[in-house]
């Protein structure tokens, strides 16, 4: 992880294996790196990426705060693989959310992506794939689709064949399922 850390750390992108796909990742408070990785996937403008953090807190550095509601929401489901929809108001994160004024956030469960994120700080992390492609079950399929655009590959070892996190919004009254994925929702 050390050379994840380090490439992370100086602006880089990485393909890692999260805790429910390889997942393409870059600093989140990185403004120039997180350019690089919405041009490396050529993400749809107005979709912004999910952002990971190693504990509720970390919402905070991006202005967003949570009601009582949303807060028992979270508590039901983090950490685990639910992506989690809040509003986000603030211009100063547009780079992040795109003019969409909300943010996914993830709270993971894998202790071993839970001490990266402790030591470089939230992480935005769209699947390891160009927009509209297949995720990368493996590194070898991300390295065909990213090739020397991603500064560091970090295998699992294995062929990660999970569903994407599970997509819920808390932006309106109630929440809404966007996306089911690897833990269904029932509201």
């Amino acid at each position: 992880m050390s050379l994840v850390t380090a490439t992370l750390s100086k602006g880089g992108i990485a393909v890692i294996p999260t805790d429910t796909i390889y997942g393409v990742v870059a600093q989140a408070r990185d403004r120039k790196a997180v350019a690089r990785l919405f041009a490396l996937r050529r993400t749809i403008p107005r979709k912004p990426f999910i952002i990971l953090i190693s504990e509720l807190s970390d919402l905070c550095l991006f202005g967003v705060y949570v009601s009582t509601e949303q807060r028992v929401f979270l508590d039901r489901v983090w950490p685990g693989p639910v992506s989690v929809v809040l509003p986000c108001s603030s211009e100063k994160y547009e780079y992040l959310h795109q003019g969409a004024h909300a943010l996914a956030f993830r709270l993971p469960k894998s202790k071993r992506l839970q001490t990266l994120l402790r030591e470089i700080g939230p992480l935005v992390a769209p699947s390891a794939n160009p927009e509209g492609e297949k995720p990368a079950e493996t590194t070898l399929e991300a390295k065909k689709y990213f090739g020397d655009r991603v500064d560091v590959y970090l295998s699992a070892g294995k062929r990660l064949k999970g569903k994407p996190s599970t997509l819920v919004s808390l932006t309106g009254e109630k929440p809404v399922v966007l996306r089911q994925g690897s833990v269904p929702i029932v509201l």
